[in-house]
């Protein structure tokens, strides 16, 4: 009768536990969903150090969700000056070139440390997420959640999230070794309101032109674009985008199509081959970005992602183009 009495006793105390949700505190995909959040609402000014491969640099970053919308400044701060003043998904770029500065005009995608996406049911099929311990990075207290690839077509990662904040400290793409093959970190980092919007605009060097790059002719969801059609792709990786883009010295517009499963993207490059033209084919690993070329009816084809090789060969074989 006694152990029945502690057996009732201990269900009566477990049963608040066990009704309630879970915070982003004990769940790793609620944390990488508040650092998604975090990155576009919240005012922050830091440095960050981004690796791939043997190519290391260092940019300052100051943002903010200004009334007015998402603004942010990044400053590479080695190697050639240069700065991107962005708006939104809208970014300008400043680059000196000899005795003038070009501007160029661009539209941006994700970037750190704004590289996390919604919660969704296809991300949760393509990776194991749990938390894998605490770091201290820049300055603050992170908590390390860890995405494990669940098949061979997406490399891993490891997300450091501010344990106040929720804002993303560091990440780190391994391959299917373990081998680190990309990683960008806080080195400092300042979170706190930045009180009005005198610092969004270039550093003006006088003595120098200033020079409007034309602008790329990109049209979205083109109608030819239903020509091009890949019958096999990596399981959870779905099309976002299809571009098709005027370059300059190529004489046919190229097909740009995007797939993402969530966190990876890999885009497809097909362009007619011009009469005379040596065509490209192989494989070339550039730090994290795997390239494959290959060819398919006289159209030139050009797959390049940061996914393992499996990937991108996977889908450069398994394109069709209906004529």
């Amino acid at each position: 009768m006694r152990m029945l009495s502690r057996q009732w006793l201990c269900c009566l105390l477990l049963a608040p536990l066990l009704g309630q949700a879970a915070t982003p505190d004990d769940d790793p995909w609620l944390m990488l969903e508040k650092a998604g959040q975090a990155a576009h609402k919240l005012s922050y000014k830091g440095i960050f150090v981004y690796q791939n491969g043997h190519v290391v640099s260092n940019m300052q970053i100051t943002h903010t969700n200004y009334t007015q919308g998402e603004f942010a400044r990044v400053i590479s701060l080695d190697g050639v000056p240069r700065e991107m003043l962005r708006q939104g998904n809208e970014a300008v770029i400043y680059s000196p070139q000899n005795e003038k500065i070009t501007i160029e005009k661009r539209r941006v995608q994700s970037s750190f440390p704004a590289l996390l996406p919604g919660l969704s049911d296809a991300l949760k099929a393509s990776y194991q997420a749990r938390v894998a311990g605490q770091e201290r990075i820049g300055g603050r207290d992170g908590t390390v959640v860890q995405l494990v690839p669940r098949d061979h077509y997406r490399y891993g990662y490891r997300f450091s999230v501010d344990r106040e904040f929720g804002l993303l400290l560091k990440s780190v793409m391994v391959n299917e070794k373990n081998e680190i093959v990309e990683q960008v970190a806080f080195s400092q980092l300042t979170l706190m309101p930045l009180g009005g919007m005198e610092w969004f605009h270039p550093n003006v060097e006088r003595g120098k032109n200033y020079v409007m790059q034309p602008e790329e002719n990109i049209s979205p969801d083109q109608p030819e674009g239903d020509a091009c059609h890949v019958s096999q792709l990596p399981p959870g990786f779905v099309k976002v985008e299809h571009l098709t883009r005027s370059l300059p010295g190529k004489t046919q517009p190229v097909h740009q199509l995007i797939f993402s499963d969530g966190i990876a993207s890999v885009s497809l490059f097909i362009e007619a081959l011009d009469k005379g033209a040596t065509p490209k084919t192989g494989h070339l690993l550039q730090g994290a970005t795997n390239i494959y070329a290959n060819t398919v009816d006289g159209y030139q084809l050009v797959v390049v992602g940061d996914v393992p090789e499996s990937a991108v060969r996977l889908i450069g074989d398994s394109v069709n183009i209906k004529k």
